[in-house]
């Protein structure tokens, strides 16, 4: 009995001691992988990741080369900018940033996705990438707060703002459907204000554009004309050895309006969907 009580102590003694000396974080991560997603503060390897093809991107070709630039300058080690892509859904945002994993790859470049829940680890997350000597994209898609969200301060503060130099090897790569990144109100613009004849925006105008200024480089990204979303459904199909007929174009329309909008993702959806009418 006596013996299982010394266990028993030693064991919650060994756990005191991992919260106050926790394990080196060099050693638990697994370096040898180039896609990479942050769980639960452990970089977790993607051995099947996404493999985008930049030269499959239609109509976005300005922004997918600002874009390859910005990243080519950053594997030469040269400063680079951080970059947020911003706009319509379904346009390509994401695709052009999964996009450059496969065309710098073999130069050792690594990408770590980011969800927003874990905008707040972001100190943790470029401190245990700068032990590592290959150069990381940190992707963060989809990224938006709400009003009362305070998770986008440690995002400002690690873009530029900390006392905490943002490492020569990570670059944050950044899509959201909103400039800003915060919703804004009719009430933002009523509380700006006017002072020697100048126009001075309010505090809340201010907060919400001071995030989104601190990423060097945006992208921005539009609707497709109904021209380009064809064009795209066109490429789609063709995958699916499956041609554009006047049918198949009124269907592909039909299926964009139904669904609200014309774009990227939707003509994919669409061709999938067809393939399945194909085969009946």
């Amino acid at each position: 009995m006596d013996t299982d009580n010394l266990f028993q102590r030693l064991d919650d003694l060994l756990d005191r001691i991992e919260i106050i000396m926790p394990a080196d974080k060099e050693q638990k991560h697994d370096w040898s992988f180039h896609a990479y997603r942050w769980v639960k503060s452990q970089l977790q390897g993607v051995a099947d990741y996404h493999s985008v093809d930049a030269s499959q991107l239609l109509y976005i070709d300005r922004q997918a080369e600002m874009l390859r630039k910005n990243t080519r300058q950053f594997m030469l080690g040269h400063p680079a900018n951080n970059v947020l892509l911003w706009g319509a859904r379904g346009t390509g945002k994401s695709s052009i940033i999964k996009a450059q994993l496969q065309q710098f790859k073999d130069d050792g470049l690594c990408m770590v996705e980011v969800s927003k829940k874990e905008a707040e680890n972001l100190f943790d997350i470029i401190t245990t990438l700068s032990l590592n000597e290959r150069k990381y994209i940190i992707y963060m898609d989809d990224l938006s707060f709400e009003s009362d969200d305070e998770s986008y301060k440690a995002l400002k503060a690690t873009l530029e703002g900390s006392i905490q130099k943002q490492p020569d090897n990570v670059l944050i790569y950044a899509t959201s459907n909103r400039r800003h990144l915060m919703p804004e109100s009719m009430q933002d613009n009523l509380d700006s204000s006017m002072q020697d004849g100048q126009l001075h925006p309010s505090d809340a105008i201010e907060e919400k554009i001071s995030l989104s200024d601190r990423f060097g480089l945006w992208l921005s990204f539009h609707p497709f004309t109904q021209k380009q979303y064809l064009g795209v459904v066109e490429q789609e199909l063709d995958k699916f050895k499956l041609k554009l007929t006047k049918k198949t174009q009124t269907e592909a329309l039909r299926f964009a309006t139904q669904r609200g909008s014309r774009n990227g993702r939707i003509a994919h959806q669409f061709a999938t969907y067809w393939l399945g009418v194909s085969l009946d």
